[in-house]
């Protein structure tokens, strides 16, 4: 009997904090260890969109992914009365370990936006740096000069953000813009976008180009347009030392980042810095659906360290 192919909703369970509702993804230990990694996702995410990630990684530990607020379907912080900036995702981060982590240590890796996340948290909050084991990047960044635009692509892409972070104009970005027969055009036509599916047979292509449709529809427009804004004014090594090494695992044709910057902005931050290589044609996939398609985003060296952690 062939086996039973992993299912994300068979290990998504509903998550309320803070006056927030959404979801998290728990997948327990394996019955050899009792090691636990909690897994923060990048920017235009969903639980359903990394499942490959905790699959892979749940071969190791038990792996705890929530979603962050305005995306996956999450309550957005506009629901409370905050807006999404570096601070209130590190101040949700740190409330969510304390909820579900208390006094355990864990091992932390992050994707892309991620990594900001959990360094900003761990330098408002240092005291939780004794509870993390290893703290792992995965196509992380920690300074808005790490990103691969140039001034001009740059300057239109943070003014873009911030004029549709605005309500008015990012009710109407999502009106008029966000329609899944405009989503599916951009995907098929657009440079950017088919460098993204560059090589995908069209079978691939078609669910990469659906995954696509679903973030756009889930995730809270605002959010993304204000978030981007952020990470476009990021500037974290002014901003406090991290008595913690990171393991740094930069992917090889990352179109999105200087690998050479984000190396020295995060040893202005962190006591000491591991550079793992990725192997992968683009910042991100648009699904990473299964342990064997996230087997090289995570480099064997850091496995083996991780392996040693009890």
């Amino acid at each position: 009997m062939p086996k039973a192919t992993k299912a994300p909703a068979d290990y998504i369970l509903p998550l309320y904090i803070n006056g927030l509702s959404g979801r998290m993804l728990r997948m327990s230990q394996p019955k050899d260890t009792k090691r636990e990694i909690l897994f923060v996702y990048g920017y235009h995410a969903s639980l359903e969109r990394y499942f490959g990630v905790a699959d892979l990684l749940n071969k190791y530990a038990g792996v705890t992914m929530p979603d962050l607020p305005g995306f996956g379907g999450m309550d957005s912080f506009y629901k409370i009365g905050e807006k999404p900036n570096i601070d209130t995702y590190a101040d949700y981060l740190a409330a969510f370990i304390k909820l579900r982590f208390r006094n355990k240590k864990f091992v932390i890796a992050g994707y892309s936006l991620g990594v900001p996340i959990i360094t900003r948290m761990l330098q408002k909050y240092p005291e939780l740096s004794k509870k993390i084991q290893m703290l792992v990047s995965i196509a992380g960044f920690t300074h808005k000069d790490d990103f691969n635009f140039s001034k001009k692509r740059y300057w239109i892409y943070r003014l873009g953000a911030a004029f549709f972070s605005a309500r008015p104009t990012a009710a109407l970005y999502k009106l008029l813009v966000l329609r899944p027969i405009y989503i599916r055009y951009v995907y098929r036509h657009l440079f950017n976008a088919k460098q993204k599916f560059k090589d995908k047979q069209a079978q691939v292509l078609a669910r990469a180009i659906e995954m696509e449709v679903n973030l756009w529809r889930s995730n809270d427009p605002r959010t993304y347009m204000a978030t981007g804004n952020m990470m476009f004014k990021l500037e974290l090594p002014n901003k406090g030392h991290v008595g913690l090494p990171i393991y740094h695992a930069g992917v090889d044709n990352d179109h999105y980042f200087n690998s050479v910057k984000v190396e020295q902005h995060m040893r202005m931050i962190y006591s000491d810095f591991v550079h793992g290589k990725v192997k992968s044609a683009s910042h991100a996939p648009s699904i990473i659906a299964t342990a064997k398609d996230a087997a090289y985003f995570v480099p064997k060296e850091f496995i083996r360290v991780m392996n040693k952690i009890s």
